[in-house]
């Protein structure tokens, strides 16, 4: 990733309104900036939220609060907990989400 032509700024999450985005089950609230071709979001699952869709976009996620687990298309799975991350490239590997207990995330992509 090359950032170009951003100057210094800061974001105030609280004030950015969240969309709402359901899964398969549960709901996802997203508060979302955008700075040229990069994509930064604070993304709140709800307990029992379950992707629907295997998701094909590269990101760097970062688990704030609570525990996300990842499926990938290939079978493997992963748990994050507050203060772990993964990252993910376009088209690399599709994954899907899911929390049992409910999720906060920061993501960039």
């Amino acid at each position: 990733m090359k950032i170009n032509q951003l100057p210094f700024g800061t974001t105030d999450w609280a004030k950015i309104t969240p969309t709402e985005h359901k899964g398969e089950s549960g709901v996802a609230y997203w508060r979302t900036c955008q700075f040229g071709e990069i994509r930064v979001r604070m993304v709140e699952y709800s307990a029992g939220y379950v992707a629907d869709h295997w998701c094909s976009k590269g990101h760097i996620l970062l688990c704030l609060e609570g525990e996300l687990h990842t499926e990938l298309k290939d079978g493997r799975t992963f748990i994050l907990r507050p203060g772990m991350s993964y990252q993910v490239a376009d088209n690399a590997e599709p994954h899907r989400s899911s929390t049992q207990q409910g999720a906060k995330l920061f993501v960039i992509d």
